[in-house]
């Protein structure tokens, strides 16, 4: 039974050289298509409000018994930016990091998923006072790294930096973003 449709053309046959040419083809696209999800899930999210855009910046002095330390913070002050933080990133400087702003003092808990780097966490009441450090946060952990006690702020600075600075609990952070919380 021959059934023809208008407009419908039987495709012709291939040769085994064009089938193998169209397999070919077609793995190609399927391989490519394949590696651009793959790199698509590892690439940070962004939103339409740009929260992958730069965060502000601002100083931060950290005043300790070994003297004063003086940092580049960025601001993580949008639930967005909290949840990206320092994620994919590969470096970051002895005088960079990034402070975390949850608006009311209240438990944290961080982890380190998709953060290369090991970093040392400064847990930080409204005050400025240090409450408790996390030092050197292993890389790509999923572990809860907890504040263990009421905090506003967390500052992340290069893992290993707080014992090398002799930054300590009870020590005091200074910024625009404390100061102001702290008022």
């Amino acid at each position: 039974m021959d059934i023809s449709f208008p407009g419908f053309r039987r495709p012709a046959r291939l040769s085994a050289d064009g089938r193998a040419a169209a397999l070919r083809a077609a793995l190609r696209k399927l391989v490519l298509g394949g590696a651009l999800l793959i790199l698509s899930w590892g690439a940070p999210a962004s939103t339409e409000a740009g929260e992958t855009a730069a965060l502000r910046r601002e100083p931060l002095l950290v005043v300790s018994q070994t003297g004063r330390h003086r940092f580049e913070v960025e601001i993580a002050d949008t639930p967005a930016a909290r949840a990206t933080g320092l994620m994919h990133r590969t470096a970051l400087a002895d005088d960079q990091g990034m402070l975390f702003d949850f608006k009311k003092e209240k438990e944290v808990f961080f982890w380190m998923k998709n953060t290369l780097i090991p970093l040392d966490m400064l847990f930080v009441e409204a005050s400025g006072r240090i409450a408790h450090i996390a030092r050197e946060a292993t890389p790509l952990s999923e572990e809860l790294v907890p504040s263990r006690a009421e905090v506003r702020f967390v500052l992340e600075v290069k893992g290993g930096l707080a014992a090398r600075l002799g930054i300590a609990p009870g020590d005091v952070l200074q910024s625009d973003t404390i100061n102001a919380a702290a008022d």
